[in-house]
């Protein structure tokens, strides 16, 4: 009898499960927000300065165009992985650690960020 070979691993076949999208994207959001911590710094300095230029150079920056889309995606990397993070502690726990309850959890983190992102998201970008 001849041994049968293991199939070799396509990767582009594997389905990875919610969880894990939401588990990555906790990753890069963490990323995110480390690396952009200086902007975050200045951009904090530059709202509590006492002088008016700093006031002035305060609102050219965050009225450009594309700084309100670095802070919304700012924004919504804090959010998820704000949720993510309950979502973490909670299966640390022993809660929600079953298959259903995982992918229901994640996807409340998915949903729960993404809306608080769009109902904060519309105040920063001056629509509310």
């Amino acid at each position: 009898m001849t041994k049968q070979r293991p199939k070799y691993l396509a990767l582009h076949e594997i389905r990875l499960p919610l969880a894990g999208f939401a588990s990555i994207l906790h990753r890069v959001s963490g990323a995110g927000l480390f690396l952009m911590l200086p902007l975050l710094i200045w951009l904090l300095q530059l709202s509590l300065g006492s002088t008016q230029q700093s006031a002035e150079l305060f609102a050219a920056v965050t009225g450009n165009w594309l700084v309100k889309l670095i802070l919304l995606g700012l924004l919504w990397a804090f959010l998820h992985h704000f949720c993510m993070g309950i979502r973490i502690l909670l299966i640390d726990v022993h809660v929600g650690v079953e298959k259903q309850q995982a992918h229901a959890s994640a996807m409340a983190v998915m949903v729960i960020s993404l809306a608080l992102t769009l109902v904060f998201g519309l105040k920063l970008l001056g629509a509310y």
